[in-house]
């Protein structure tokens, strides 16, 4: 399928945790502006409320009639059947929320419902940093190429998702790809995200600033501030985000041990990335020592900083030599150095999200 030539219309929608952002695509692009609504502060009603209106809004707008509505929310959710779960970043969700069904009574269209990390992985695999880094590769004569691609955004939570093959895993319980359950290495009682998310930058400079919670700045401010572009307490800055960086990284080793593919980073704070991703990378290419006492790498890869020149160098670079055919003069190629790649989202969270919603609809209507 070639999704950039299609004409239908879907309509898409990004879930954060205080801000929804509507999109109608066609053809892989976006028909107009997105719109943005706030539901910080809102009952459950009023935010369905919100959905619906929304929804409606695209539709007015658009030049004809969609043929499916695909959209991303956060989980816990019954992702299949669309009932969406306890949430611990829109708690007014509660008990079991049938959004798939509301919204199918409503517009009598097919609703499709995923994890937002899911789709915006996908939407970077089709559109994305893949398809980016792998003609980059073939333009200097690598002839590596990737497939497997791993996603994760960092704001009000931090959500995780794969792509194989330009097809999304999902797991058999609508629970694949929780990253944010991985056990915190600063702070072995509790999950990752309490380190990788809004609250935890927020959390460390007020600790390291001596702040109270309540008066502490946000995060783009922090970053600011830890840059030397604005006033403040620059080592606290550092540390929050030195901090997210070890825990995000020791969360991502994890999994690209498990998967083998390039990494991409998105959410509202990938864009503090030059104060925390080369810690991150380091923190992916750190030791391991063994009961005898021997020193091993974190994981089998060699993680290179995407957004570096020497890091892109690094990594773009054959390492491939030739090795003899034992009892043969033949030769044959072989590169000894298994390299990923981190790099942050070309594409903006919202727009691969909104790509990757728009592809897996085509994908699964009749």
């Amino acid at each position: 399928m070639n999704y950039l030539k299609d004409k239908r219309i879907i309509l898409t929608l990004d879930a954060g945790g205080t801000n929804f952002v509507f999109s109608a695509m066609q053809s892989g692009k976006e028909l107009f502006k997105p719109i943005n609504k706030q539901i910080k502060g809102l009952k459950l009603e009023q935010i369905l409320t919100v959905i619906i209106d929304g929804f409606g809004q695209l539709q007015q707008l658009a030049e004809q009639k969609a043929v499916a509505i695909s959209f991303s929310f956060p989980g816990p959710a019954d992702y299949k059947n669309g009932i969406i779960g306890d949430l611990a970043n829109i708690p007014e969700f509660r008990g079991g929320v049938a959004l798939k069904a509301m919204l199918e009574n409503h517009f009598k269209l097919p609703v499709f419902i995923n994890n937002d990390g899911d789709l915006f992985t996908l939407g970077e695999s089709v559109a994305g940093i893949l398809p980016e880094i792998n003609a980059l590769l073939k333009k200097n004569g690598n002839p590596k190429q990737f497939k497997n691609l791993f996603g994760i955004t960092l704001g009000t939570g931090f959500g995780g998702g794969i792509a194989i093959n330009q097809q999304m895993f999902l797991g058999d319980n609508s629970a694949g790809v929780e990253i944010s359950r991985i056990r915190n290495k600063l702070y072995p009682q509790t999950n990752s995200e309490d380190s990788v998310s809004i609250r935890g930058i927020k959390r460390v400079y007020a600790r390291e600033a001596n702040l109270d919670m309540n008066i502490t700045p946000e995060p783009e401010t922090i970053y600011k501030i830890g840059i030397g572009h604005m006033a403040g307490n620059q080592n606290a800055a550092k540390k929050a985000f030195e901090e997210m960086a070890m825990v995000a990284g020791d969360s991502l080793a994890n999994s690209v041990t498990l998967i083998d593919g390039l990494v991409v980073i998105g959410g509202g704070l990938s864009g503090a990335h030059p104060l925390f991703l080369q810690a991150l990378v380091d923190e992916m290419n750190s030791k391991l020592t063994t009961f005898s006492h021997q020193q091993i790498s974190r994981t089998e890869l060699l993680v290179c900083n995407l957004e570096t020149e020497n890091g892109l160098k690094k990594f773009i670079t054959s390492s491939s030599g030739k090795i003899k055919v034992p009892f043969s003069r033949d030769l044959q190629d072989y590169d000894p150095v298994k390299k990923i790649g981190v790099g942050i989202s070309k594409l903006g969270t919202s727009q691969a999200t909104s790509i990757g919603a728009y592809v897996y609809a085509l994908n699964h209507l009749t």
